[in-house]
């Protein structure tokens, strides 16, 4: 229920306000916007899926979070390029190995 939870909650702030979430798609992929919408539309569709108990869910869910650990590893390269040893950049840096519990939550997450 707490990744559920936690996906709502981004997946909403992705759709409400997808700027903050730009800085983590790397500049290959082009505009972050799409991108940012469409992991958000992800997340929200991933916490029903768990929610709801959908076997899909879990394999999506960890697909989701993997894809989104390459933008945290972006982001925190970076910011470690842009800002050196700020304070920012040890945040960014924190966030890295916190996804790898969460796609093992992911991938433990109850079916039907």
């Amino acid at each position: 229920k707490l990744l559920a939870g936690s996906f709502l909650v981004s997946g909403v702030v992705h759709l409400v306000r997808p700027q903050v979430f730009e800085p983590l798609i790397p500049p290959g992929l082009g505009s972050p916007r799409p991108w940012v919408v469409l992991s958000g539309a992800a997340e929200l569709a991933c916490a029903a899926g768990l929610l709801t108990r959908q076997r899909w869910a879990p394999a999506a869910s960890a697909s989701l979070l993997a894809g989104v650990w390459v933008g945290n590893w972006w982001m925190a390269v970076d910011a470690t390029r842009k800002r050196g040893r700020s304070p920012i950049t040890v945040v960014a840096w924190m966030r890295v190995p916190l996804q790898l519990p969460m796609i093992r939550a992911a991938l433990r997450s109850p079916v039907k």
